[in-house]
């Protein structure tokens, strides 16, 4: 069997641009994977996780995280931070 492929059906894709589609395109991620999608340390995903603070679940003793499910956090914390922000400006502060 032989493939034919144009040079045009392919575009080049650095490393880190490949790594970012990789992560974004999961559903279930890696504490490594999250780090880099939330552009925080190891740590603290690990931190977030262990206090109940991001949702997680543990697979033996490995931190997993859904997708969806961070997503859907991330949303709720912004909803909430715009919440917070507006009833600062309506306050008067002197």
């Amino acid at each position: 069997m032989h493939l034919n492929y144009s040079s045009d059906q392919f575009l080049p894709v650095d490393r880190h641009t490949l790594r970012k589609v990789m992560v974004t395109s999961k559903e279930i991620m890696t504490s490594k994977e999250v780090a880099q999608y939330l552009c925080i340390h190891t740590l603290t995903v690990h931190k977030y996780a262990r206090e109940g603070k991001i949702p997680a679940f543990k697979i033996g003793t490995d931190w997993r995280f859904h997708k969806k499910s961070l997503e859907k956090w991330i949303d709720q914390k912004s909803t909430s931070n715009l919440g917070r922000n507006n009833r600062l400006e309506g306050k008067n502060i002197n």
